[in-house]
This record gives structure tokens, sequence and C-alpha cells, in this order.
């Protein structure tokens, strides 16, 4: 029998990671369970079987193993383990991600995704860019009120927007790169940018704030935020649409006969139905309580109040909840890396690695510290799979370890690191909220995934110090 090497790959960067010594400072029960999140993410890369699959050993074989206890620093107790293993299937994000497929299912068959994809064709279908910018303003629009951008984008936007590609001849299937492709990372870039400018576009935001009153004794209100943030995320906005474009080039570029077949297909579809009226009126009313209804409800809650909504008036079925093919693979997929990333915390290699890496930029300037901390707090999210786990591992100790340096400007450091918080969501498909759901969608493939993640983490982090630092620095921050 001939050997996979996607499977050996994987287990054999493990076993070298496993069988190395510890590094100084490093409890031995850390660097083994490093050993095995490598694995895990090295087999998510080359996938020589489903993602939910490798994700599910991984969890159960640090379960077995009582690799994981409640806290760094506790001794490893048998109930432990289990607690473990299925942490990340209580997890909200991970809920409002499979809530998002529903929303979309129910968009599909009341028709309500098809008539509003085909106004959108109608009114700028003539060229793909211009469908690219229409994404992107719609997703803008309601940013600075939808503090999660899983709901924002999983549950809004994504709905409507897989309506689009199939009305091109473009599916997962079959010509998949003639819109779909474009029109989706589009999407996915688009939202990782307004999630870093607005202070209330994503929760971990909030989050960040709070951690940095409780540290520093400083604030920063919601239009400082807008003002630190808007040169640089103003800027991406507006590119990221072109960048798609030239990057991730679509297959179909210009359709001058699209508006017109649109318009068209509308009058074939007749007036609006009942059941499209009742799904407009579920979605809208999952939008206001996002929007306004955060003091209530949590984001998670209104989704699963949608749904239940939806099977009560028909407008889905439960067998159309429990066949949904998709949704419960991405649901234990992202669940278990949840628990994986969290893992990382657990045993306490977050910690050493943040302060680790700290103390190798001893001696070096103010302005090339900020810069490091800032590079190590954005591309350190390649080890989570959420990025208010990331905020609450490490924004403290970051802070707390520029702290101790002598005239660092903690607001300025602050603010930059805040900055990250939603354009690091582009790095993975496990990055952030919407990443699971765009990335199981089947129009972008895993290995154009992993490699537009790099080019487009690359040019936001690139574009948003280059921006961001200098004007800081011009506005007196530094």
């Amino acid at each position: 029998m001939k050997l996979d090497w996607k499977a050996v790959a994987p287990l054999a960067l493990g076993a070298i990671i496993y069988f190395s010594p510890a590094p100084a400072g490093l409890e031995p029960i850390a660097w083994n369970y490093f050993a095995l999140f490598v694995t895990v993410i090295a087999g998510l890369i080359l996938e020589p079987i489903p993602a939910a699959a490798i994700g599910l050993i991984g969890v159960t074989f640090a379960s077995a193993m009582m690799m994981v206890p409640a806290k760094a620093g506790a001794p490893v107790v048998l109930a432990d383990g289990l607690k473990f293993a299925l942490g990340g299937f209580s997890n909200g994000v991970v809920w409002l991600i499979f809530t998002a497929y529903m929303f979309s299912l129910g968009y599909e068959k009341t028709g309500l995704g098809k008539r509003v994809s085909l106004l959108l064709i109608k009114l700028l279908g003539k060229r793909t860019l211009g469908l690219g910018y229409a994404v992107a303003f719609a997703d803008l629009a309601v940013a600075p009120f939808t503090p999660s951008n899983t709901a924002r984008s999983g549950g809004i936007i994504f709905p409507i927007l897989k309506n689009i590609p199939p009305l091109y001849g473009s599916t997962p299937e079959s010509g998949r790169r003639k819109i779909g492709s474009y029109l989706m990372w589009t999407a996915m870039a688009t939202t990782c940018v307004t999630s870093s400018m607005f202070l209330t576009a994503l929760a971990p935001n909030l989050l960040a704030i709070d951690i940095l009153q409780k540290t520093t004794k400083l604030t920063v209100d919601w239009t400082e935020w807008f003002v630190a943030m808007a040169p640089a995320c103003i800027l991406l906005f507006l590119l990221v649409p072109w960048l798609v474009y030239v990057i991730y080039p679509p297959e179909v570029k210009e359709s001058a006969d699209a508006p017109k077949w649109a318009g068209a297909e509308l009058e074939k579809m007749g007036k609006i139905t009942m059941p499209e009226i009742i799904m407009a009126s579920l979605a809208i009313m999952a939008l206001m309580l996002w929007i306004f209804g955060g003091k209530r409800f949590d984001a998670t809650t209104v989704a699963l109040m949608g749904l239940c909504l939806m099977i009560l008036t028909r407008v889905i079925t439960w067998e159309d909840v429990s066949g949904h093919k998709t949704a419960w693979n991405v649901l234990v997929w992202f669940a278990t890396l949840v628990a994986l990333a969290g893992g990382l915390a657990n045993v306490g290699f977050l910690a050493w690695f943040a302060k680790a890496m700290a103390a190798s930029m001893a001696g070096l300037s103010i302005g090339a510290l900020i810069i490091g901390f800032v590079l190590i707090f954005y591309f350190v999210h390649y080890m989570f799979a959420s990025l208010t786990a990331h905020t609450t591992a490490l924004m403290p100790v970051m802070l707390a370890t520029a702290m101790a340096v002598p005239d660092m400007p903690m607001k300025t450091l602050g603010l930059l690191l805040f900055g990250t918080l939603g354009l690091m969501g582009i790095l993975t498909p496990y990055a952030t909220g919407p990443s699971p759901i765009y990335y199981g969608c089947g129009y972008i493939s895993r290995k154009e995934y992993w490699t537009l993640g790099a080019v487009f983490g690359v040019i936001f982090i690139a574009v948003f110090l280059g921006v961001t630092y200098p004007y800081l620095m011009f506005m007196g921050k530094v």
C-alpha cells in the first residue's frame, strides 16, 4: 500500500517537534501539546482527510492523553480531558456560524436571495468589479452597528451573496473562478477591514479597550478609535475589491447583457411571495437585534431565535437543518479548532511565547519595539481560532510587557495593536467567525485560501503600519 505523503508529513513534523528538547522556560507538557497543534495545522493545510475529522482526532488525542489542564500551571485531572475536547461546542461563535448557514438556506428556499441578487445585478452587474464594490459597501453600511463580523458577513452578506454566482454559471462544482471565487474573497477581505475600522464592528475591539483600561488606566472612545483607524482602513477598504480583482481575478469581467437579463428574470419571478416576506422580516429582526439589542441578547442567541422562527414559520424544516451536511461539518471543524487553540493558553505556551518574543527585542529603539510588538501580535494569530481568545490571552501580556519599557507610548501601542484585530481575520480559514463560512462554501480551494490569506495578510499589515504609525506620530500620539 502506497503511503500518502500528505498524511505522513504532518505526523513527521509533529514528531520532530515532540522529540526535540523543550525551549528554556517552557514546560514539557506545553512543548508536547505544541507538537500536536502543529501536526493538526499541517494536516489542515494538506488535508489528507476532511478538516473536521482532523480536528476531531486532534482534540480526542489530547483528551485521551490528558495533555491539557484547566489552566496554565494546574495539574491535569481526568475531568479536564472531556471538558477540553467538548469545550469548543459551547462557543457562541461556533453556533453563530452554524446558524449563518441556516439563514442562507432560508434565503435560498424562499427565493429571496435570488431576488436580491438579481436586483444587484440589474443595478451593478455590468462589470464584475462593480459587484465587488457593491458587496464591500453592503458590509460597510452595517459594520458600525454590528459588533459581530460573523453575524454581519456570515448572517447578512453571505446568504445573499451565494445566490449571485450561479446566475453567471459559476458554482463550486463548475466555473467557480468565473465570478464566485472573486466575490467570496472580496466579501471576506472587506469584513476584516471594516472590523478594524469601527470600535463597534467587532466584539474583541470592545474587549481590548477594557483590557487597556485595566492594564494601563488609559481609555479610547469610539471617535478616537475611528480617527486613528480611518486613514489606513479607508484606504484598504477602497483598495480591496480592486486588489482582489488584480491578484485573484475573475474569469468573467464584463457582462453587458447581465442587467437586462436580470430584469427579465425578475419579471419572471413576479411579485414578492409570502415566504420571501417572512424571511425578509426575520432577517430584518435579526439585524435590528444585532444592532440595538446587544444589552439584552447575545448575537448567537439572536441567530438561534431566527433559526427557531424559520422552522416555526416553515421557511425551512427540521429535515433541512439536520440534512445540511456543510453546516454540521463546519460546526465540528471549527469547534474542535477553537478547543485546540484554547489549549495553547491552558498549557502556558502562549504566555511563554509572548514573553520570549518580547525579551528577544530588548535593546531595540522604541519605534522598532512598537513595530515588533504589533507584528508578533498579528502573526501569532496563526495559532488562534478566535479573535476573542487571542485578545484575552495575549493583549494583557503584550501591554504588561510594554509597560516595563521606559518611555513606551502606551496609547499609541494600544491603538496599533487594536487595529490589527479585525485585519488578522484574513490570515487562515479559521482566523475569525466568517472564515469557515467562506472557506466552506466551495468557491475558494484550500491552497488558494492559505495563499491568499498570507498575501493579503502581509498587504493589510504593511498598509496599516505604513499609514497608521506615521499618522499617529503626526497627530501627536507618540
